[in-house]
């Protein structure tokens, strides 16, 4: 779920956001136990290398490890191989529910947009009934343009936030070198992004 334009001093929010902070840690110490188990010589300190200061621990940064130790041979390589959600290396962490994080986003007078709901390329899709109950959560918009959704996910998904009346974004997903995504390579035209800015309780974008 992406959050934009939402108070950063909102104080529900920074709670919810610290506390799924605090539980990343000891998830990627399971993470890495399970690894271990099966040989794949990776350890906590290794992730800690990979990881840009200031960043919160998540899964780029071990897979970030694995290409440095030579486990694997980039992070697209790693995600497809041991990090996706249906791995057996994979564990959850704690997080609000799709539903929850709407509503969250929204009192702190933001908008939210569902990212690559029909992602197939990731093995993880949503149904077009699921948003429903999304919008009825205060769902603002639909990711549809992203690399992960060919061609007739993402006719459908426009269907869809036509009729629902959700603005439709695409979004390059870039998080650096380590993956294919380019800089830039899916965009949200001007006037979706003004629908979609216009939804938010007040104008958090500087523009010249």
């Amino acid at each position: 779920m992406l959050g934009m334009l939402f108070d950063p001093n909102h104080e529900e929010m920074q709670t919810m956001l610290e506390e799924t902070r605090d539980g990343r840690l000891p998830r990627m110490r399971k993470m890495i136990e399970k690894m271990r188990a099966e040989g794949i010589e990776i350890s906590i300190e290794d992730v800690e290398k990979a990881m840009p200061i200031g960043a919160t621990m998540g899964r780029p940064h071990l897979a970030d490890a694995l290409v440095a130790k030579k486990i694997v041979k980039s992070r697209d390589e790693a995600f497809i191989d041991l990090l996706h959600n249906d791995s057996r290396f994979y564990v959850s962490h704690a997080a609000p529910t799709p539903a929850e994080a709407i509503s969250l986003i929204r009192r702190a007078g933001g908008v939210a947009v569902i990212a690559h709901p029909f992602a197939s390329y990731r093995g993880q899709i949503l149904n077009a009934e699921d948003f429903i109950d999304l919008v009825a959560a205060g769902l603002n918009g639909i990711e549809v343009d992203h690399r992960d959704q060919n061609p007739d996910e993402r006719a459908k998904l426009r269907i869809i936030a036509r009729e629902l009346d959700l603005v439709i974004t695409g979004s390059s997903d870039y998080h650096g070198t380590g993956k294919l995504n380019l800089l830039a390579e899916n965009h949200t035209n001007r006037e979706e992004w003004q629908k979609l800015e216009a939804q938010a309780d007040s104008r958090r974008v500087i523009t010249a």
